[in-house]
C-alpha cells in the first residue's frame, strides 16, 4: 500500500515545490508522511464544501491546487472557513497537499492542459523556464578504480538526467605520466615514465553541484593529482516548462473558438467573456491558467492571435485592445485550472495502478453563482 510519502513523492518528481514562485505556499500541508493513501480526492480550491466531500467519500489525501495558507495566520480554530477545512480533514485521518504556480509551469501542470483542453497543437511555454545550468566533468582513472569513483560521483549528485540517474559514460585508453622529484605516486617510481590502462570518465552534473562533485572526484581517486576537467554545457533554450503556454487551432472566426472554449471548460455563471471582433481570425492561440493580466505585454509581443486567461481587469484590458493587441478572450478562474485535475488523476492511476483510486471532486468552488 503506498504511503502518503510515496505519493509526495510522485507529486514533487511532476511538480517540483523548488519551481514555484517565491511568494507561494506548496507542498504537504497536513498529514503523516508514514499513514497509507488508498483514495485521493482532487479539487482545485481547498473549501469547507470540498473537505466535508472528501471525508464523506472516505478519502485519505486532498489535493488541491489552491493553497489552504497562502498568507501567514495566528491560528486555525474551527470558527474560520480554513480551520473548518483543517479540523474537518485532520478529524478524518485525510491529508492535504497543494501544488499551486509549480503545477502552473510544469508539463502536465494547469496551463498545458488547460491548452489540450482547448484543442491546442503545438503547445509551447508562452514564457520558457530557463534550463537549469548544467557542467560535463571528464576524468581519467585507473580501470580497476572506476566503478569506486562512478559510485563517488553519483553519490555527490552527478549523472542525473530528468528521470535517470547514474549516467554516464566510459572509454578505455592508456594514461602516461613521469613523478616528479616530491611526488608520491599511487602506481610507478619518481622519475620514471609510466603507462597505466585508464577509464575516460564523462558526467553530466548540475552546475550548482560542481563544488561537492569535484571534491568527491579528489576524494575517491586514486592518484595523488588527478587529471580532470569541467566543461560549461550551452542552454540549449530548448523548453518544456515555463509559464503560460502559446500553440494552434484550426483556423476559425473569433466567434466560433470563443463558442468552443465555453463548449471546452464547465459552465459557470460568469461564463466567457470576449473583447474583440467576432470575425477576427484566429489561428495562433496564447493562454493562462488562473489569472494571467501580468502577461499581458508578453502576449502583445508573441504573434497570438487570441489570449485566453482569467480575472482580467477593466483598464488593463481596456488599455490592450486599444492597442490592436491580439482579442481577449475571459474565462472563469475555477473553471481553467479545474482541466487540471482530471490529467494528474490520470497520472496517479497510472503511477499506482489499481492500489490508489482517485476522484475528482464534484464541488464547484467557483464563488458566483448566478449572472442576471
Amino acid at each position: 500500500m503506498p504511503t502518503l510519502a510515496d505519493v509526495v513523492a510522485r507529486l514533487e518528481g511532476w511538480y517540483p515545490p523548488a519551481t514555484a514562485d517565491s511568494w507561494d505556499a506548496v507542498g504537504l500541508v497536513a498529514g503523516d508522511p508514514a499513514q497509507p493513501v488508498r483514495r485521493v480526492l482532487l479539487a482545485v480550491d481547498p473549501a469547507p464544501a470540498v473537505a466535508a466531500e472528501a471525508v464523506e467519500w472516505g478519502a485519505d489525501l486532498v489535493l488541491v491546487h489552491h493553497p489552504l495558507f497562502l498568507k501567514p495566520v495566528h491560528g486555525v480554530a474551527a470558527t474560520t472557513p480554513k480551520g473548518r477545512t483543517l479540523h474537518t480533514l485532520l478529524a478524518a485521518g485525510c491529508a492535504l497537499y497543494t501544488a499551486h504556480t509549480n503545477a502552473d509551469q510544469a508539463v502536465g501542470g494547469v496551463s498545458e492542459a488547460m491548452a489540450h483542453a482547448l484543442g491546442l497543437s503545438e503547445v509551447r511555454p508562452l514564457v520558457p523556464a530557463p534550463a537549469p545550468a548544467r557542467d560535463v566533468l571528464v576524468t581519467y582513472v585507473p580501470q580497476d578504480a572506476a566503478a569506486v569513483v562512478r559510485a563517488a560521483l553519483a553519490e555527490a549528485g552527478a549523472g542525473r538526467l530528468g528521470d535517470y540517474d547514474l549516467a554516464s559514460f566510459s572509454h578505455e585508453g592508456t594514461g602516461r605520466f613521469r613523478p616528479l622529484p616530491g611526488a608520491q605516486p599511487a602506481i610507478g617510481a619518481v622519475g620514471v615514465v609510466e603507462e597505466v590502462p585508464e577509464t575516460r570518465i564523462e558526467v553530466v552534473l548540475a552546475r550548482r553541484d560542481r563544488a561537492r562533485v569535484v571534491a568527491a572526484l579528489l576524494a575517491a581517486h586514486p592518484y595523488e593529482e588527478p587529471a580532470y576537467q569541467v566543461v560549461e554545457l550551452a542552454d540549449p533554450q530548448v523548453a518544456t516548462t515555463g509559464t503560460g503556454r502559446i500553440g494552434v487551432v484550426a483556423r476559425q472566426s473569433l466567434g466560433e473558438f470563443a463558442a468552443s472554449v465555453a463548449a471546452a471548460l464547465p459552465e459557470t455563471a460568469g461564463g466567457v467573456r470576449v473583447a474583440g471582433d467576432p470575425a477576427r481570425s484566429i489561428r495562433t492561440v496564447a493562454l493562462c491558467g488562473g489569472a494571467g493580466d501580468f502577461l499581458l505585454d508578453t502576449v502583445a509581443a508573441s504573434g497570438a492571435d487570441v489570449y485566453v486567461t482569467s480575472d482580467l481587469r477593466h483598464h488593463p484590458a481596456s488599455e490592450f485592445v486599444e492597442r490592436g493587441g491580439p482579442a481577449l478572450v475571459d474565462v472563469a478562474h475555477w473553471a481553467a485550472e479545474s482541466t487540471w485535475l482530471p490529467v494528474v488523476a490520470q497520472r496517479l492511476q497510472e503511477a499506482f495502478g489499481a492500489e490508489v483510486t482517485t476522484r475528482v471532486s464534484e464541488v464547484r468552488t467557483d464563488p458566483w453563482t448566478m449572472r442576471l
